[in-house]
């Protein structure tokens, strides 16, 4: 059981916050939902505490949120309060959502399944949800995307399941959608069909720890991402017109004018795979200020490398260069070569063994 923090429920509804040089972006556990709930700011009117004369065997029912959680249920329960915004069934033996298990529940926010075994999905059985913006389905047995999402979720998090196809015009009508999490599927770039994505405003897509081998085409996603992380996948190359952010990869090169297209990312992460050089485009990227390098097969950095040969061309200025774990003689690098770089500190080389 993952721990759930407060920080993954926020992550797909505010602001992104400023990059981190800390560490690489990693899968996190889910939030705790139950304490920010009434603080999500979703849009409801708050009354007067509604009673709440049931409460499903074994749950505990508080200030609209029902945890049901490592009860051993193999069933969603049949007795959850009407005005639920929070429904909690993680980490029990749930094989099947029926077509009734949600009826009535129309002001539910959030629904959290994960750490189930659901393989099956009644196609009607999220039509009740009217303003659920938030569903968790991470860490099930499910092989396709469930059918008629509600058009309010902002937020999918079906991490971790048996899903090897997305069709055409699975998310249709999903205009609120701006996150969605489904890494850890064995998906290959022949079961993401064109259209797959159409109609989303998404900012954030991962699809990490899949089996893809090469990087959707930009036509394919969203115009809206400004976060995609492909880590962990068999890539081998990125092509002109390709999207990156990716870690974990056995990327050998990037063709020159790759990163044309993305002028306006913010971080890049090409560490742990197989570059023999900086990767070209850098110093036109004006708002790039994180680059994840770090243990590939760098072995010199020029001087015009990351930074643009005109002054002030740069909006930003880097705030983090990873280039430990590469074959680089650092008392070779010119000092002008980190000229549109933050500090000092913001570059790491460390030692390469």
């Amino acid at each position: 059981m993952h721990p759930i923090s407060i920080l993954l429920l926020l992550a797909c509804v505010t602001p992104l916050p400023a990059p981190s040089v800390a560490v690489p972006f990693q899968q996190r556990g889910l939030p705790v939902l139950s304490k920010t709930i009434d603080a999500e700011g979703s849009g409801y009117e708050e009354g007067p505490p509604a009673e709440q004369p049931t409460c499903p065997f074994g749950c505990q029912c508080n200030l609209r949120v029902v945890q049901c959680s490592d009860l051993g249920l193999h069933y969603v329960p049949y007795d959850i309060p009407p005005d639920t915004r929070l429904l909690d069934l993680q980490g029990n033996y749930i094989t099947e959502i029926r077509e009734n298990d949600f009826k009535g529940l129309r002001n539910l926010y959030a629904l959290v399944l994960v750490n189930n075994m659901i393989t099956k999905i009644h196609p009607r059985a999220f039509l009740p949800l009217e303003r659920m913006q938030k569903l968790y389905l991470s860490h099930n047995r499910l092989t396709a995307v469930p059918k008629n999402l509600p058009v309010s979720l902002v937020e999918l998090r079906i991490h971790d399941n048996q899903i090897k196809k997305v069709a055409s015009g699975t998310f249709y009508g999903l205009t609120n959608m701006n996150c969605i999490e489904m890494g850890r599927n064995p998906i290959k770039n022949s079961g993401l069909e064109p259209g797959a994505f159409d109609g989303l405003h998404l900012s954030f897509l991962r699809i990490s720890e899949a089996k893809l081998t090469g990087i959707p085409k930009g036509k394919n996603l969203p115009y809206s991402l400004t976060e995609l992380h492909l880590d962990q996948n068999q890539i081998q190359a990125i092509e002109l017109e390709d999207l990156l952010g990716l870690s974990y990869n056995k990327i050998r090169h990037i063709e020159d004018g790759s990163l044309y297209y993305v002028h306006s990312l913010r971080e890049l992460h090409l560490d742990n795979n197989l570059l023999s050089r900086v990767p070209a485009g850098l110093p036109e990227m004006k708002h790039l200020q994180v680059v994840y390098l770090h243990s590939n097969n760098i072995s010199s950095v020029g001087v015009n490398d990351f930074c643009p040969r005109t002054f002030g061309t740069k909006k930003t200025f880097y705030n983090g260069i990873s280039l430990f774990n590469n074959p680089i003689q650092y008392w070779e690098v010119q000092p002008a070569t980190f000229r549109c770089v933050s500090g000092r500190n913001a570059i790491q080389f460390g030692n390469y063994k």
